[in-house]
């Protein structure tokens, strides 16, 4: 199978199941530790900024990418995450069509205001400098839990805009 089996599509509720099993699959247990799970825990994550991959003539779910909105210092920021491909299906360019098709829109909807603009994550800079990720400076922000400084990144949507932002980044929960 090749990128041009599978379609990039807005994720739909009824994709809610799949993409739980996908995560799990993909994370195990261990994520509900993790910091950026804590972000995203009982949040409903952006519909709009949220898209999935299925194999064409199949709706199933085989990869997906989130992104939610978050409370970064004074200051709100969309993270994302997770972004997961089912084992099978890896290194077909799936996360990398899904991050694209993410980031896109969510410059988009920054550029008429509709949405942060600021992505974070904690993620490998390698994957995800291509796609305008790099790495926040040490002691900038305080995540709910520990994650690697090296790991904790950030893509502007408008210039210089990652200046603005500090703090302690915490859940939207209401």
């Amino acid at each position: 199978m090749s990128i041009h089996d599978f379609s990039i599509r807005l994720e739909r509720a009824s994709d809610a199941a799949a993409i739980a099993q996908i995560t799990a699959t993909v994370f195990g247990p261990g994520m509900l530790t993790r910091a950026a799970y804590a972000l995203r825990e009982d949040v409903e994550h952006d519909g709009r900024l949220s898209f999935v991959a299925t194999a064409k003539g199949d709706e199933t779910p085989v990869a997906s990418v989130r992104l939610t909105t978050v409370r970064w210092g004074d200051k709100e920021a969309l993270m994302l995450g997770p972004l997961c491909v089912l084992p099978e299906v890896k290194n077909q360019g799936l996360g990398k069509a899904l991050m694209q098709q993410a980031v896109l829109e969510a410059q988009r909807l920054t550029e008429i205001g509709e949405c942060p603009p600021l992505i974070m994550l904690v993620g490998d800079l390698p994957y995800y400098a291509p796609f305008g990720f790099k790495t926040i400076v040490p002691g900038k922000i305080t995540l709910p839990r520990p994650a690697d400084p090296a790991r904790t990144l950030a893509c502007e949507l408008l210039p210089n805009v990652l200046e603005t932002y500090s703090g302690f980044c915490e859940s939207m929960r209401a």
